[in-house]
C-alpha cells in the first residue's frame, strides 16, 4: 500500500510540473517571439501578452497617436533610457496596439516621478483591452 501511495505521489508531481507552461519570453532576447507568434494574441486581451513576459517591464505607457492606440513597453528604467544604458537586448521596445481608442492614459494623474512606471494597477486597468498588432523595435548601436 505504501508503494502504491508513493507511486501515485510521484506521478502526480511529475504531471503537475510537466503541465505548467513556460512563459514565451524568458529574456529580453526573446521579445521577438511575440511578433513572430502575434497571431495567437490578436483579438485577445492585452493581459494574455503580458503573461508571456518573464523579464520585468520597467517602463510602460499608453499612447494615442494618429488614430492608433498602443502601449510602449521597455525593460529598462527611464533613467537608463536617457543614458542609453543596458545591453542592446534590454533596450528593446515592445509596442502592443489595441482596438479600443483612445487609451485613457494621463501622465498628470500618475504619481510624480513615476509617470512612466508600468504597475500591477495598469495591468488590471488595461489588461482587458483587445490586441490588434505587436511591434518590436531594437535600438541601433551608436558607433
Amino acid at each position: 500500500m505504501k508503494n502504491i501511495l508513493k507511486s501515485f505521489v510521484i506521478i502526480f508531481l511529475f504531471i503537475n510540473v510537466s503541465c505548467k507552461s513556460q512563459q514565451m519570453i524568458q529574456t529580453t532576447k526573446d521579445v521577438y517571439k511575440l511578433k513572430e507568434h502575434q497571431e495567437q494574441f490578436i483579438n485577445k486581451p492585452l493581459a494574455n501578452v503580458l503573461k508571456e513576459i518573464k523579464p520585468e517591464i520597467k517602463m510602460g505607457y499608453g499612447n494615442n497617436d494618429e488614430g492608433h492606440s498602443y502601449f510602449s513597453f521597455k525593460f529598462i528604467t527611464p533613467e537608463q533610457a536617457k543614458r542609453s544604458e543596458g545591453s542592446k537586448e534590454d533596450r528593446v521596445s515592445l509596442y502592443v496596439y489595441v482596438k479600443e481608442a483612445p487609451i485613457d492614459w494621463n501622465f498628470e494623474n500618475r504619481p510624480k516621478g513615476k509617470e512612466l512606471l508600468w504597475t500591477k494597477e495598469d495591468v488590471q486597468k488595461y489588461g482587458n483591452l483587445t490586441v490588434i498588432r505587436i511591434k518590436v523595435i531594437q535600438p541601433i548601436e551608436k558607433e
